[in-house]
């Protein structure tokens, strides 16, 4: 696993338990991890997981955070906004549109936004994980905009060929995607194997 930190944002499109989740597996597998939870991200994690405060997100992630350091969006002076401090990538998931728009300008009006500018400048990953259907062209042209500038957008969108049972494993669907694309050996589903 790697040293450098995982930069986490979770913003306020619904889709909170994919951001729980990932956020559990980067914990428990020691991960650092520099957690960024937007204003609507509260209110999404509190209406979607009735999750309300940092006390509670630590509880539902193992209760562990000792790899984990947590910033304030409204800090745009952090150290996840400069770009002369060294990070394994960041994600941001879920990722609502205003944030995929954001970045997609340029206008990092926060830290989150700050953070992924500065992940796409330093050529570093950039995860973006929207969950937002039907798709407006605005947001279609945004999601390009984003991904020529570097990022990559992996949609909250689970496959059912690993015959999911339960709500979580259409969740870890998604997580194993994120993982994989930031390299990190974390094993949550079964692979695809051809018959």
């Amino acid at each position: 696993m790697s040293k450098l930190p995982v930069i986490l944002a979770i913003t306020g499109a619904s889709g909170a338990p994919y951001g729980v989740r990932l956020l559990e597996m980067l914990v428990v597998h020691n991960v650092p991890t520099w957690l960024l939870v937007s204003s609507h991200g509260w209110r999404l994690l509190g209406e979607e997981c009735g999750i309300t405060d940092d006390r509670a997100l630590k509880k539902a992630t193992g209760g562990d955070w000792a790899s984990l350091r947590m910033f304030d969006d409204t800090d745009r002076g952090a150290e996840p906004a400069s770009g002369s401090v060294k990070t394994a990538g960041m994600v941001i998931c879920p990722c609502s549109m205003g944030t995929v728009a954001a970045i997609a300008h340029g206008t990092s009006r926060s830290l989150i936004e700050r953070a992924a500018d500065v992940a796409l400048k330093e050529r570093r990953t950039l995860i973006l994980v929207p969950r937002e259907t039907p798709l407006s062209l605005v947001h279609l042209r945004n999601l390009t905009l984003a991904t020529e500038a570097g990022a990559v957008v992996l949609p909250a969108a689970p496959g059912f060929y690993h015959k999911p049972q339960q709500v979580r494993d259409l969740v870890d669907f998604v997580v194993q995607r994120i993982v994989d694309h930031l390299g990190l050996d974390i094993a949550l589903v079964k692979r695809w194997e051809e018959k």
